[in-house]
């Protein structure tokens, strides 16, 4: 048993750790432990101690303790080395604590909200809390948290994004939890963001290397609007396999049991109708090859003759080899050579004589020739002493002549075969020790031929094609079949390429590399031959390059570019995209010409924003489809002007006594066309002719208050907002009316008062004002339980032409104080003096019991036991009885107000409740009346109890045939 790797958490280093390590041998062996390759000495370590083989480490060390260990077991026959294993700690730091800036965004804009996760060991999960904990953010196709960064990604903002968002990340070994520091996530109120394609932030790296057997997780989140859609595909086009799985809205990628099938390339593609973006990666096979020896056999050596040992292993990183012998290096000597990093041979130079001996090797034991070739039969005899040869076809000696030849060291050749050296082959060797045999046989064939072979073609890029490859050849020959492209072979499972059983080359995903020279080579047991074809590959064109602004105005800019290769359609023509720091994403945007043609190679970009940096692209586009984009071409910013955008959404009032409150929506930066820019306010009194004008030079600036003694309360006024930067004066905002601030109404209305309407709701009335100075929007009731619990007030408002309202959800048979004033938006004005009124006491908490029916023809009488009020409860009044029909259509009947021959007619459901001052009491327990078709109360059905009845019949309803048209009944029973 070798050790394990450890990984411990720091807050159990208290504890012990356990390599484990054990040998089998006799006699029984021992055990030394290294740690970074450096022997332990055990005697004078009191923290580490063997078990048997085991190494136990107490008192852990967080620094001391970390490494690499490895252990030895020996005995006086030799010793062996365990594989070395990982002693490593798990911990997670808090955060730093400091307050996170707010992160500002617009509607319809992607953001990354940053975790910053703290020093850590061990590996690592991420999740982010919405607002208050436990409330996580779930993801979907619009959400993403990575578990390689900790980000949280939104592809596009919504106004229900709005909040505080806390980082969560938890150490997976020590179970661990910190929380960072929340980042709230505010809307702009400059504008919608408009739709723009994706952008990839979340991306895997170019080379992942994975081990046998593990677990590969990718990721890939896009920003834009609309929410990208992310698809997954192979470089080579092949499916994936089912094992693979997709999560998150496709956002990861999950492999598990990454084998060496699951190498090559890996593109991920972020799409919406705006645009799409791709992002590829390499996954690599990671892992060792268990070290090969080609069989050792027994041999007869002469002296001082040499014995090669092999020792060969494939893996990544590159394997260093090391020969031991009984545990112990062995290094070159005089008996041993040690050569080659690739190889290792180990020579054996020995004194000591061999037994002497004949061992006779020669050719296959069958060995296919075809006809017309010359065949080559061996026999290369081991003996010592030398042995004579002597050939022979079947039982007959073999003579020699111009076509048939021996060679000194027993090899027949035979020329130009035909089928009648078809035959069984026997070589004999002898010397004084014996004789030896071996024999072999020889199968002359016709030549194959290709029957049908690739040819040359023209294919779009993505398209897939199949090169065939067929052969007719001797049913006898093993054919096999292998495929070269411009000059190199080509693997199984290489990228987009499959070898198919029967000798045709699959391609899937063609791409514009696959063009040139494809050569199917096929292979018998006799001979090879070949077959060529030439494939050109057409795709969209290259990017164009070397985009260069070569003229810049306050809205335009000329643009120029070289031409890139057209991958074999000729370019069409080209369109252009633009970027600024105030856009998410590319954009395309208007040119003069408004189409370029595929042979114009320069162009003016219109409607541009003064004042603002851009980024320019250029694309290209043939018959097969749109190319990628050029390079970026160098930030250019257009020249500055005059503003020729007014604030919108111009308004105001209310405030305080005196003043004119006037706002307005700021002009986006990207809108402001040059420095110093700022807002012009004018505003006038109503019949005045002269404007007051007053300037801020606050570009964010969306509120502007004018006090003067002089403004009269709610008076009307005239008012514009226009801008302004260094270049001049701009537009202004179309006029628009606002009032100055108000006061509060002066006077109170009268005659209120109030009664209980129940347990939990109190009517209040009042007489409306019948004059005012002042705007009255409408009334405030006051109410609360205690004078000494302010805590308790509660307020309803309602418009001015309403002198009623009914205050409910207050406590029952409790004393509440109200009152009433009139109010506006400067506030309310004086109060009424306070009355008080009392809630009536609850009803009854008991539902009625005991309720029996009967059915006699059509008549059905229900009966029940009376309820009692207790002392805090509402006087029983009545009784409502309640009768419910279940919905037909839920019950699979096609409408409630027609026949239903395949339903029985449902059950009746009856309820039962008191009623009281307090309102109505609980329902009884529902009784179920079978196959009543219609029920209706029966004349005079209002009945009252006898004054020595125990049970009160409640009500009597009619049956009938009627079809089932009746959904819900509803009888009020008064015992008063």
């Amino acid at each position: 048993m070798e050790p394990g790797d450890l990984f411990i958490p720091v807050d159990t280093i208290e504890e012990e750790a356990t390599l484990t390590c054990d040998a089998k041998g006799v006699p029984p062996p021992q055990y030394r432990w290294s740690l970074n390759g450096t022997l332990i000495n055990l005697g004078l370590d009191r923290r580490r101690r063997l078990s048997g083989g085991n190494l136990i480490i107490s008192s852990l060390d967080r620094y001391q303790d970390v490494g690499m260990y490895q252990c030895m077991a020996f005995n006086a026959a030799g010793a062996i080395l365990s594989r070395r294993a990982s002693l490593q700690f798990a911990y997670l730091d808090h955060f730093k604590v400091h307050t996170r800036s707010a992160v500002s965004v617009r509607e319809g804009q992607g953001v990354v909200l940053l975790c910053g996760t703290p020093t850590s060991s061990g590996d690592l999960t991420y999740a982010w809390v919405f607002n208050e904990y436990p409330y996580f953010v779930q993801q979907d196709n619009r959400r993403f948290v990575s578990q390689q960064t900790g980000n949280l990604y939104v592809a596009k903002v919504e106004p229900s994004d709005v909040g505080n968002y806390t980082c969560v990340v938890t150490n997976s070994v020590t179970k661990g939890k910190v929380h960072s520091s929340p980042t709230a996530l505010i809307l702009k109120t400059d504008g919608v963001m408009g739709e723009y394609e994706p952008k990839i932030e979340v991306n895997f790296p170019d080379n992942v290397s994975a081990a046998r057997g593990s677990t590969v997780t990718l990721e890939c989140f896009a920003l834009g609007n609309p929410v990208p859609e992310i698809t997954w595909k192979r470089a080579n086009g092949v499916p994936f396999p089912s094992k693979v799985k997709m999560k998150y809205s496709n956002a990861v990628l999950e492999i598990p049991s990454f084998q060496q099938d699951d190498t090559g390339g890996y593109e991920c593609v972020a799409e919406n109708r705006m645009g799409k973006n791709t992002a590829t990666g390499r996954l690599a096979f990671y892992g060792t090859e268990t070290p090969s020896f080609p069989a050792v056999k027994d041999a007869a050596l002469a002296i001082e003759e040499r014995l090669h040992w092999e020792c060969r292993a494939n893996g990544k990183p590159k394997p260093s080899y090391t020969w031991l012998k009984n545990g112990q290096q062995l290094l070159s000597g005089v008996n041993y050579s040690l050569s080659s990093a690739t190889y290792q041979y180990f020579i054996l130079k020995t004194k000591s004589a061999a037994s002497a001996h004949l061992l006779v090797s020669s050719s296959p034991a069958l060995l296919k020739a075809k006809a017309g070739t010359t065949v080559t039969l061996e026999c290369k005899p081991q003996a010592y002493p030398v042995a004579s040869i002597l050939w022979k076809k079947g039982n007959l000696p073999i003579h020699i002549n111009d076509r048939v030849t021996l060679s000194p060291d027993g090899t027949l050749r035979l020329a130009n075969v035909s089928k009648s050296d078809a035959g069984g082959y026997t070589c004999f060797a002898r010397n004084r020790f014996g004789m030896s045999s071996t024999t072999g046989r020889l199968l002359v064939t016709d030549p194959t031929r290709i029957t049908q072979g690739p040819v040359d073609m023209e294919i779009i890029v993505g398209e897939s094609i199949v090169l065939p490859c067929q052969v007719a050849s001797d049913p006898v020959l093993d054919v096999s079949f292998s495929w070269a492209f411009n000059g190199q072979l080509i693997a199984k499972g290489d990228g987009h390429f499959e070898l198919r059983t029967a000798g045709d080359l699959m391609i899937r995903n063609i791409q514009l590399y696959h063009a040139g020279k494809y050569i199917c080579v096929v292979d018998t047991d006799v001979e090879s031959l070949s077959a060529v074809a030439i494939l050109i590959v057409k795709g969209p064109p290259s990017p164009p390059d070397s985009v260069t602004v070569e003229e810049v105005t306050d809205s335009t800019a000329q643009l120029a570019w070289s031409r890139g290769r057209d991958n074999g359609s000729p370019i069409a023509n080209y369109f252009i995209q633009t970027r600024t720091p105030f856009t998410v994403g590319w954009q395309r945007v208007n040119t003069v010409p408004e189409i370029i043609d595929g042979n114009t190679l320069t162009a003016t970009v219109v409607d541009l924003n003064a004042w603002v940096e851009y980024e320019f692209r250029v694309l290209a586009r043939n018959s097969v489809g749109v190319g990628e984009p050029s390079p970026v071409s160098v930030r250019t910013r257009t020249e500055d002007a005059v503003p020729d955008a007014a604030p919108g959404d111009v308004g105001g009032g209310g405030g305080s006594r005196s003043e004119l409150v006037i706002t307005w929506e700021p002009v986006p930066e990207e809108l402001q066309n040059g420095e110093s820019f700022g807002y012009i306010i004018a505003f006038r009194a109503f019949g005045e002719v002269s404007w007051t004008h007053v300037a801020t030079s606050a570009p964010g600036a969306s509120r502007y208050v004018y006090r003067n003694d002089s403004i009269a309360p709610f008076s009307p006024f005239h008012v514009k907002v226009g801008t302004y930067n260094s270049k001049g004066q701009g537009p202004f905002s179309p006029v628009v009316t606002i009032y100055s601030a108000e006061i509060e109404p002066s006077g109170m209305p009268a005659g209120v008062w109030a009664r209980s309407v129940s347990a939990s709701e109190i009517e209040v009335n009042w007489q409306a004002l019948s004059y005012s100075p002042e705007r009255v929007l409408g009334y405030e009731v006051v109410y609360w339980e205690d004078d000494t619990k302010p805590e308790t007030m509660g307020k309803v408002r309602v418009p001015w032409n309403q002198t009623v309202v009914t205050v409910s959800g207050l406590a029952a048979n409790t004393q509440f104080f109200l009152t009433v004033s009139a109010f506006n938006t400067a506030g309310t004005g004086p109060f009424l003096p306070a009355i008080n009124v009392t809630t009536k006491k609850p009803p009854p908490a008991q539902p009625p019991m005991n309720i029996e029916w009967t059915l006699i023809g059509s008549q059905l009488s229900l009966y029940w036991e009376p309820v009692a009020a207790t002392e805090s409860e509402s006087e029983v009044t009545g009784y409502k009885v309640s009768v419910m029909l279940p919905d037909l259509l839920a019950l699979g009947c096609p409408s409630v107000n027609s026949v239903c021959h395949l339903c029985p007619p449902p059950d009746y459901v009856i309820r039962i409740q008191t009623l009281s001052e307090g309102g109505l009491g609980p329902a009884s327990e529902p009784i179920r009346v079978h196959r009543l078709s219609k029920i209706t109360p029966e004349a005079g059905s209002l009945l009252h109890p006898a004054p020595s009845s125990t049970r009160l019949p409640a009500l009597t309803l009619l049956r009938d045939s009627a079809p089932l048209l009746l959904h819900t009944l509803i009888c009020i029973v008064n015992i008063r």
